[in-house]
């Protein structure tokens, strides 16, 4: 998919968002949510703004285009492009923009919360450091007026007015928190003798499920890195994997599919469907000196689920949607050796 179109004016962050896809079942705490935003306007625009909870699931944000002010029941937070904001299940915020626009994306996790993955072998130092995580600044409203507080609850979405702020919390006790990541901040594991491993060490937060290695969400990160490897092909080579894939561009190019996958634009690969770099990417690779490369102008991410993702009808028919998306590996030809 290309970016999603301009949104009619006075569109906030709730109203502007659009669902790609999910999986699982919010009522059993299993699978999540694919969506998108794009807004123009501030949920404190208008009498007396309005306020949203998720009762289903945990919401994981990630701007691409203009920074957001996440006012919360725990106080505020600034989350910029390049940085990750996470709102807990239920808990209330409103979203007010820091620029003209705003646009990115959000994965709505149903399943367990998400947690910094197990390092095992890596030991103590690698992916992302727990103290690098921002909780919000202390804040409260105290605003009496009707102010609409939406709530969604079992995939649908409710409406109420209360004659106050529900932001009204002077202080809290416990660590259902949210909290605001710089993704620039992640530790980047790699190889440095040959072959391309799996991106599960990219890994910033998961979303553990009952089967060890099969997360119900990971949430993943490409940042800026160095590639050394020897007789190695170094883009992602074509592959099949057990696990679907949702990866969208915050800033960049990302280095296996330069052309056509832009900043705001997403691709879907599910399971057991195979995908890899582009015909321009192989070329380029294949013929490309084996030296350390330092890849610094790209940050791409991924929501990577156990489960098959199935496309909303408005993905599948949207206008913005890539119909010749499969051309780019026309042309590849046979290099078998005798």
């Amino acid at each position: 998919w290309n970016p999603l179109p301009e949104p009619a004016p006075g569109t906030d962050f709730l109203a502007g968002l659009w669902t790609l896809g999910g999986n699982g079942d919010a009522t059993q705490r299993t699978g999540m949510g694919i969506h998108l935003y794009h807004a123009n306007s501030s949920m404190s625009a208008g009498a007396g703004g309005r306020v949203f909870s998720d009762a289903d699931g945990e919401l994981l944000i990630v701007p691409e285009r203009g920074g957001l002010l996440l006012r919360t029941e725990f106080g505020l937070l600034r989350a910029e492009p390049g940085e990750v904001a996470l709102i807990p299940r239920g808990v209330r915020f409103r979203v007010d923009l820091l620029a003209e626009s705003a646009r990115g994306y959000v994965c709505e996790n149903y399943g367990a919360p998400f947690q910094l993955p197990d390092l095992g072998p890596i030991g103590a130092n690698g992916l992302a450091n727990a103290r690098d995580f921002r909780a919000p600044v202390a804040a409260y409203e105290d605003v009496e007026g009707p102010v609409e507080v939406v709530n969604k609850f079992c995939g649908n979405l409710w409406r109420a007015t209360y004659d106050h702020s529900p932001l009204d919390v002077v202080a809290w006790h416990g660590n259902h928190v949210p909290y605001v990541y710089d993704l620039h901040r992640f530790n980047v594991i790699g190889s440095i003798s040959y072959d391309h491993p799996d991106p599960s060490i990219f890994t910033v937060l998961t979303s553990p499920s009952d089967t060890p290695g099969l997360a119900g969400v990971d949430f993943v990160v490409f940042a800026p890195r160095w590639l050394v490897g020897e007789d190695t092909f170094r883009p992602p080579y074509f592959h099949r994997n057990v696990m679907s894939e949702y990866m969208g561009l915050i800033e960049g190019a990302y280095d296996a599919k330069a052309e056509g996958f832009v900043p705001g634009g997403g691709s879907l690969h599910n399971m057991m469907s195979a995908h890899g770099p582009d015909r321009e990417t192989f070329d380029k690779a294949s013929a490309a000196e084996l030296r350390p490369q330092k890849i610094d102008d790209g940050l791409a991410f991924m929501f990577e689920t156990r489960w098959p993702v199935t496309a909303t009808e408005q993905a599948a028919t949207a206008s913005h949607l890539q119909r010749g998306y499969d051309d780019v590996w026309q042309g590849l030809e046979r290099h078998f050796r005798s």
